[in-house]
């Protein structure tokens, strides 16, 4: 009996997504799609979800709600996704993190990366980018690596937190430079930043979208960012590659549900999310924030997440940090 609601459950939704908005409005047929994010209202995944929601109310003729479930490292809401039926209405708007990060930084995880998920589709990528406060005397790479050596004990670095990808840049940065950099985590970029700019940090990697303001502004100086190639938004500043420290993290924000969702309705799931984010409306918004549409398709993102769950493994395991839980 379970088993025939799931399948008819599944039916169901595979000819809700096979229909046109039009024909779901005739029948007066408006059901709910969640969209379930880890962070906390006000950061850049919050402000995507929102974004998507308003786009996809009329691409899928559903009511569109977002659910923030902050905490513990966005895995609340991968268990709250986890748990849902794999119907298409309940879907995941995360960081690559959680599936990329924390297998290698926690002993035990209660959820499993790969098996517990149904990749949708990544949406857009950020960078993130190292910036120094006026009492650092560096204006460029090369005059950083030489007041981080005369100065070892003021070499502190705040990030988003531990665990994050700006740790582990940080990490890796003081390898490359011979610099023992001491890392200094926050509840979010944030704090970070408040701290930063007011005068109690001297150094910090965070998203480079919350420094573009400050940067511009001559409040402080950001020396590299940690993309492939330069970013239009910054395109005086070098990425780390270029200053000779072979690092390239990009931040992203991904889409996923849960386990063994039918594939005709991952399929158009995915259409409608890249519709949405490929609207020059949104793009614009967007690229304000210092973040990039980068819509992907299902099988491209699940090869992503294997490529930067490997990538990823011996840094994270160099750093020695591991998480409790």
């Amino acid at each position: 009996m379970i088993a025939r609601r799931m399948s008819l459950a599944l039916l169901a939704a595979a000819l809700f997504w096979a229909m046109s908005p039009a024909a779901c409005l005739a029948q007066g047929d408006r059901p709910t799609l969640r969209l379930v994010v880890g962070l906390a209202p006000g950061g850049s995944h919050d402000i995507t979800a929102r974004a998507l929601a308003e786009k996809l109310r009329d691409l899928v003729n559903m009511t569109v709600v977002v659910e923030n479930k902050p905490g513990a490292g966005q895995r609340l809401a991968l268990n709250e996704v986890k748990r849902s039926a794999p119907d298409g209405r309940t879907l995941l708007i995360a960081s690559n993190s959680p599936f990329v990060i924390f297998p290698h930084t926690f002993n035990r995880l209660d959820y499993d990366p790969v098996k517990d998920f149904t990749p949708i589709a990544r949406l857009m990528v950020t960078e993130s980018a190292l910036a120094v406060g006026p009492k650092v005397a560096a204006t460029n790479m090369k005059e950083f690596v030489a007041w981080a050596k005369a100065n070892p004990r003021q070499a502190n670095f705040g990030t988003p937190g531990a665990g994050t990808l700006p740790h582990f840049v940080g990490i890796m940065l003081g390898k490359a430079m011979g610099v023992d950099l001491a890392h200094v985590p926050y509840k979010g970029g944030a704090p970070a930043m408040a701290d930063f700019q007011g005068g109690h940090l001297p150094i910090i990697i965070n998203s480079l979208a919350d420094m573009l303001e400050g940067h511009r502004a001559g409040r402080f100086r950001v020396l590299a960012t940690t993309g492939a190639r330069r970013s239009p938004l910054v395109p005086d500043v070098p990425t780390m590659r270029e200053t000779g420290v072979d690092i390239v993290s990009q931040g992203a924000v991904w889409v996923y549900g849960p386990a063994n969702m039918p594939a005709d309705v991952v399929n158009r799931t995915n259409a409608a999310l890249v519709k949405a984010v490929s609207m020059p409306d949104f793009q614009q918004r967007f690229t304000k924030y210092g973040m990039t549409v980068a819509p992907s398709t299902a099988a491209e993102l699940a090869a992503m997440q294997a490529e930067e769950l490997k990538r990823w493994e011996a840094p994270v395991k160099a750093s020695g940090f591991k998480e409790d839980g």
